[in-house]
């Protein structure tokens, strides 16, 4: 635990605490009156109200459109099933600003659905909302689709078999034994639409602003740092109260249940009821899922020859001191680097809490390894330039300070893939190698690493995914000449004229592609038939 213990505490408490005090402290003493006065503020209640609201109302109906996908998955056999399960994840692991640009290139000016029927949705709510929904289809799924797979299907039939009618049979069977699940995915996706960025910068435009827009607002435009630090610890509230509901549901949903293989319960569908079902879920797919990133390809290729494509290998747009392409290698050495952090920092926890002699201490830090995927990615990215700005870590000039960065979001990810199979292992088999006289490094390498390589490499895809995507704190320490993708596609979009418009799709296009290989290169890896994160 030394190691993760270590890391976090320096890259991530000591960041975000500077910042804390930084906004609430004046000549050395606290102003903690300071929170209350930016509470009460009209704009600030404002946007205290919209965040959750929208949070509430995105939640709700990302289960209402998933919820019948996740049946699908979980009860019906079909061919090409394992490429619409990739297809549904692939929106996760975009970056946000990518899922953004895709939607404004769909309900934007000049989007499709403008050149259409002459309809624009990004001044409006419900382009955050679609959005999000698209962002968060596949945590519903893959989460409450992999137990539904499991339960043991002889239990509804019973109920029918004693005269129940489908809905009374689910409803009094299924859907008690699902709610733990249901609750796990609806506290995930309140979590994600609660603290998003990306989504909201981009298409809320000033009308609309979430607790993280208003966060990068206070401390990159009006350098309010008083109010940026009590919204950080508004938001940190927040989270920690929805990470330990999610703890309680995923406890629930670890209780004991009466599963099966999931291949026994997948059936080929039967009836026009469940043909009829499949085909709404396909016709759902395919339009918020697919359509998005089909339009956001197509208008990447509107300029003749591949011309904007082309023309993120030249400067004479003036926005960047170097040409666009460059951020895609940048970008790639980022992303590999972060990766490796995370895997080393993420493997070393995971191997500590599945210990089946840890201690409570220890179990708890299972739950703070989860706070970077909460708490305001650019509170960390500000808090980095004001903490690590003395030595014996002066590292603000330092190339190393972005993969740092995304590895606090890659982390997480490696300890969720790897802390089961970890549990998994049988302790015999350790035991029986250390009997025979081999020492704890080899016992690791002859008995664990080879049960846990394949779950070794898909954390370190989604490790590699999520970093690639990174936005919120990338965007405060990304160097101007050195711009990581994400940061390059927003950089556009900010700026007027169709080619900077023309390359922000053709950057996204890359991005998107890049994160679609490692996701179906993970499907390919993938060992957990349940289909669950």
């Amino acid at each position: 635990m030394a190691l993760p213990v270590a890391f976090f505490t320096v890259f991530f408490a000591w960041p975000v605490a500077a910042i804390v005090a930084r906004g609430l402290k004046t000549d050395g003493a606290w102003r903690l009156g300071r929170i209350a006065d930016v509470v009460t503020q009209p704009d600030i209640r404002h946007v205290l109200w919209f965040t959750t609201w929208q949070a509430f109302a995105s939640t709700a109906l990302t289960l209402v459109v998933a919820l019948p996908a996740a049946y699908v998955f979980a009860r019906l056999d079909f061919p090409g099933k394992q490429l619409l399960r990739a297809v549904v994840t692939v929106p996760f692991v975009l970056p946000t600003v990518v899922v953004g640009t895709a939607f404004l290139a769909l309900v934007g000016h000049r989007g499709l659905l403008d050149q259409l029927w002459g309809l624009r949705l990004d001044t409006t709510v419900w382009a955050i909302l679609l959005a999000h929904v698209f962002f968060n289809y596949a945590v519903v799924v893959r989460t409450v689709g992999g137990l539904w797979a499991q339960l043991d299907p002889r239990q509804e039939q019973a109920a029918r078999m004693l005269g129940a009618s489908p809905l009374t049979a689910w409803r009094k069977v299924t859907l008690p034994a699902l709610a733990p699940a249901v609750a796990a995915a609806a506290l995930m996706v309140f979590l994600f639409t609660f603290t998003s960025f990306g989504v909201v910068q981009i298409l809320g435009g000033p009308t609309f602003s979430t607790l993280e827009v208003e966060i990068y607002r206070q401390t990159s435009e009006v350098f309010d740092l008083p109010t940026a630090a009590v919204l950080t610890l508004v938001q940190f509230a927040a989270v920690g109260a929805i990470l330990a509901l999610h703890a309680w549901a995923v406890r629930r949903r670890e209780t004991a249940l009466r599963l099966v293989d999931p291949k026994v319960t997948a059936r080929r569908p039967r009836g026009a009821g469940q043909w009829a079902l499949l085909a709404a879920v396909l016709v759902t797919v395919a339009l918020l899922l697919v359509l998005p990133l089909a339009v956001l390809v197509r208008r990447s290729l509107d300029a003749p020859g591949l011309g904007y494509y082309r023309a993120l290998t030249h400067t004479d747009g003036g926005t960047f001191l170097m040409p666009p392409v460059h951020a895609v290698w940048t970008s790639l050495q980022y992303a590999l680097a972060a990766t490796g952090i995370a895997v080393a920092v993420g493997g070393l926890a995971a191997a500590a809490l599945a210990r089946r002699d840890a201690g409570r201490l220890v179990r708890g830090f299972d739950a703070l390894m989860m706070l970077p995927l909460g708490v305001s990615a650019v509170t960390v990215g500000f808090g980095f330039l004001i903490a690590l700005d003395e030595p014996p870590l002066d590292l603000r000039q330092s190339w190393v300070l972005v993969p740092l960065a995304q590895a606090l979001v890659g982390a997480p990810f490696v300890v969720r893939t790897m802390l089961p199979v970890l549990r998994a292992v049988d302790i015999r088999l350790r035991e029986a190698a250390a009997v025979l006289g081999a020492s704890p490094w080899r016992v690791w390498r002859e008995v664990d690493l080879p049960l846990v390589r394949r779950a070794l490499l898909i954390a370190a895809g989604f490790a590699f995914a999520v970093s690639l995507g990174e936005f919120g704190a990338t965007v405060f320490i990304a160097r101007p000449d050195n711009p990581t993708l994400p940061v390059a596609v927003a950089r556009l979009l900010s700026r007027p004229g169709d080619l900077n418009y023309g390359q922000a799709m053709a950057l996204s296009t890359i991005l998107m592609v890049v994160c679609a290989a490692a996701l179906l290169l993970l499907e390919r890896l993938r060992t957990d038939r349940t289909g669950e994160f």
